[in-house]
């Protein structure tokens, strides 16, 4: 079992900035890619960026490229999200996930552990 705890979510206003925090406990050694989802009400879950945990390979939607950038820190079993230039079209409840599975995915289902979610609004 992994647990994940998110941090760093709130309100903004657009061109603003928000970094989000996902710290892992638990199995870490299972965990293989981390990736962030995100939610927005009467849509999708949907891919924002993955990383592998062990490499330093990342991967992102192509609606936040350029903008979000994904980090970890293994020494604090930690990933970040570091989102620049936020726009109203990024408010959405944001979760960071556990894939044990190889590689990265960009399906949720793909993913095993999940965090509670943080609230991200931007205000145009």
């Amino acid at each position: 079992q992994v647990q994940l705890v998110e941090s760093g979510g709130g309100l903004v206003q657009a061109g603003g900035s928000l970094r989000l925090s996902c710290a892992a406990s638990g199995s870490i050694f299972s965990i293989n890619a981390m990736g962030w989802f995100r939610q927005a009400p009467g849509k999708a879950r949907e891919f924002v960026a993955a990383i592998i945990w062990s490499g330093d390979s990342t991967y992102y939607a192509d609606s936040v490229k350029g903008r979000f950038t994904i980090s970890r820190d293994n020494a604090k079993n930690t990933v970040y999200l570091q989102m620049n230039n936020l726009k109203p079209e990024d408010t959405a409840v944001y979760y960071c996930a556990v894939r044990r599975g190889s590689y990265y995915s960009t399906n949720y289902y793909d993913y095993n552990y999940w965090g509670q979610g943080t609230q991200v609004t931007v205000s145009s």
